[in-house]
């Protein structure tokens, strides 16, 4: 669960980009497109196994020390054809915080768009899951376009290399608002309740 990629922001932005340039479609037809849930997880270590729920948070950081700290949840629609989607739901709270690491704004997000799927595998049942079915819980990334309640847009993705994931993946997530990337996520702590995030193929 903490594979770190550097440049994955900018390989969303890459990908948003080029996304803005396709048709926005829901469906590849009948049964064929996915739908996923994604968390911000809260991990529960006293527990054994470890137990998952949803209300975690999760922390990304941008150049100069600039951080924003998210909790979140939502689903959206992947169509078969790899185009977007404008069938998503959820979004969360922000914060964002200065060198020092004094608060400069907080507030709320929305998800308006899906951009990209990438379904790595599905985990073996070895969690209490509290969130979803155990046995569609899967590992991934996902890039969502956001809009902030201050009015400022960005992209959010989110990674998550859970048991039995392969090499490749980041653990929690990544952010741009407005010019800001916070594009390093900070990356989970064992016994920690932070940084962490899962998906669920719901059909």
């Amino acid at each position: 669960m903490k594979i770190h990629r550097r440049w994955f922001l900018a390989i969303c932005v890459l990908m948003l980009a080029v996304a803005w340039a396709m048709p926005i479609g829901s469906s590849a037809g009948p049964g064929e497109a996915e739908h996923v849930r994604w968390d911000i997880l809260s991990a529960n270590f006293s527990t054994t196994p470890l137990t998952i729920s949803p209300g975690g948070v999760a922390s990304a950081i941008a150049p100069s020390n600039l951080r924003i700290t998210l909790t979140g949840s939502g689903t959206f629609v992947a169509p078969a054809s790899g185009g977007t989607s404008g069938a998503v739901t959820g979004g969360g709270t922000w914060e964002t915080f200065g060198p020092t690491g004094a608060s400069t704004g907080s507030g709320t997000y929305q998800v308006t768009k899906f951009v990209d799927w990438e379904f790595a595998n599905f985990q073996p049942p070895v969690l209490i899951d509290l969130i979803g079915n155990e046995n569609r819980r899967s590992n991934g990334n996902a890039v969502l376009r956001i809009e902030y309640s201050d009015g400022s847009q960005g992209v959010l993705g989110v990674g998550c290399h859970g048991p039995g994931a392969p090499d490749g993946i980041i653990e929690g997530v990544i952010a741009s608002k407005g010019f800001v990337t916070y594009w390093e996520s900070e990356e989970p702590v064992p016994g920690v309740d932070a940084n962490r995030t899962t998906f669920h193929i719901l059909r």
